[in-house]
């Protein structure tokens, strides 16, 4: 690997996931002692809307705390919290009080807040849309507002509309706690960098089985196929296809 290659002197820690995902339903309890409208970001972040909560607790924030509190009493974990009144900025809030705080974004507050970041700090906007954005002279929240949707959706397709949306604080997606699962992937870093096309092909195809055998499982085919290389500067190319057939995902 590239960081053993230039720091021999590192300790590589085996991850623990089973580990992790039962601190992860610790957490999970805990956030349905409150509300049972959980959308799960990933295991450790989640979407909660506690308007009508358990508790009858009127503040948003007062819920935040206790719940951060019950963290660390279970799990002695600290917890950040972002409160605002749409998804996105809830998102952003939580990032602004790390690791053991937490911060929220009013109403009255929400499109000054949008307009000083950066797009580039944009939840969902990643390091190739940015530079894109940047290329067409946007690279603040008030560079972005102030485009007009035609243009945005002329550059940025279906995306457009989010991004003229966010930029102004606006974000109408309920809390979905049965969100569809849309997408299925399997990656995999190699201890030794790959320079060979074979060995990258062959490497492939337990990673197209662990895939389609997730598809099949869950009944899910005939969709689009994505395949993403990264190279040893971080650098990444994608290419994508529509497929129906798991024999075809290696081509």
């Amino acid at each position: 690997m590239t960081a053993r290659r230039r720091c021999p002197e590192l300790i590589f820690v085996k991850p623990r996931f089973d580990v992790y995902r039962a601190v992860s339903a610790q957490i999970r309890e805990i956030f349905a002692e409150y509300t049972d409208l959980i959308e799960p970001l990933s295991l450790d972040e989640a979407y909660l809307h506690v308007i009508d909560n358990k508790h009858g607790i009127a503040i948003a924030t007062e819920i935040a705390t206790r719940i951060r509190a019950r963290i660390k009493e279970v799990t002695d974990l600290n917890a950040s919290a972002g409160i605002s009144y749409c998804k996105f900025l809830a998102k952003m809030a939580s990032d602004l009080n790390k690791l053991n705080g937490q911060a929220v974004i009013t109403p009255k507050a929400g499109p000054g807040f949008v307009a000083s970041l950066p797009v580039k700090k944009f939840y969902g906007i990643g390091p190739a849309t940015a530079a894109k954005m940047e290329r067409l002279g946007i690279v603040t929240g008030a560079d972005l507002s102030a485009k007009p949707l035609e243009f945005l959706t002329a550059n940025f397709g279906k995306s457009g509309t989010w991004y003229y949306r966010i930029s102004r604080g606006i974000d109408e997606r309920p809390v979905q706690p049965d969100r569809p699962r849309k997408s299925i992937g399997a990656e995999d870093t190699f201890r030794v960098d790959l320079f060979d096309f074979a060995a990258a092909k062959a490497e492939l195809a337990p990673l197209t089985e662990k895939v389609w055998r997730h598809c099949e499982a869950k009944g899910m085919g005939d969709r689009t196929v994505t395949l993403k290389v990264t190279f040893a500067d971080f650098q990444q190319i994608t290419a994508a296809a529509h497929f129906s057939r798991s024999d075809r995902l290696t081509r």
